[in-house]
């Protein structure tokens, strides 16, 4: 089993890296939070040809009868919840990836959480069903990861965060995008006008 590769990126796409490791190449597929991690981390705003410094990802190796398929992520903690959600009935390794890419890991979790179906409906490929599946089975599994970097949230800072997120998406913000935002913002506001003010000025520096 490959659990983690260290190398540079000398071919990428959303979504793909080809990683040089000590001269073997490796084809990897990541979530788009991982790409957005390792732009952050090299200071780019693209990934494009040989990064400068060595980039480390997670992996998990899927093996089927007409391909090995390497998975990889920027944490264990991201990693650890693709390995759950793929147990979950009907939840595929490129669903797992669709729904790390369109919701980080403490946006799921909350999105689990809360009971937030319409959150999970939004991401690729999930529909009612999948998405009540997911809240039921992943319940008492969101918790044991480090997925926030704090205690879990209470009941207030949870409706907190919804509220924010659903006034984003009322202003013409996509899901996924106040999802990352309002997650982003470094110290959360305990009122829903200071978070949604933080989170906007998020998703303008990213659209300069």
């Amino acid at each position: 089993m490959i659990g983690r590769l260290t190398g540079l990126v000398i071919e990428s796409a959303p979504g793909q890296l080809l990683l040089d490791v000590g001269g073997v190449g490796y084809e990897i597929e990541i979530s788009l939070t991982t790409y957005a991690h390792i732009l952050e981390t090299q200071g780019l705003e693209t990934l494009g040809l040989e990064t400068k410094r060595p980039v480390t990802v997670h992996t998990h190796l899927v093996v089927r009868d007409d391909a090995h398929l390497l998975y990889g992520f920027a944490s264990m903690g991201e990693r650890e919840m693709f390995r759950t959600l793929i147990k979950v009935n009907g939840v595929g390794p490129r669903m797992a990836l669709g729904i790390l890419s369109g919701l980080d890991s403490a946006s799921f979790a909350r999105a689990v959480i809360g009971n937030d179906v319409k959150a999970l409906t939004a991401l690729p490929g999930v529909g009612k069903k999948t998405a009540e599946r997911l809240i039921i089975e992943m319940r008492d599994k969101v918790d044991s990861f480090d997925v926030s970097g704090s205690d879990n949230p209470s009941t207030m800072t949870i409706n907190v965060i919804e509220d924010a997120e659903s006034a984003l998406i009322g202003l013409g913000y996509r899901p996924q995008e106040a999802a990352r935002a309002v997650s982003g913002v470094s110290d959360p506001a305990e009122d829903v006008e200071s978070l949604i003010r933080q989170a906007l000025k998020l998703l303008m520096q990213s659209r300069q």
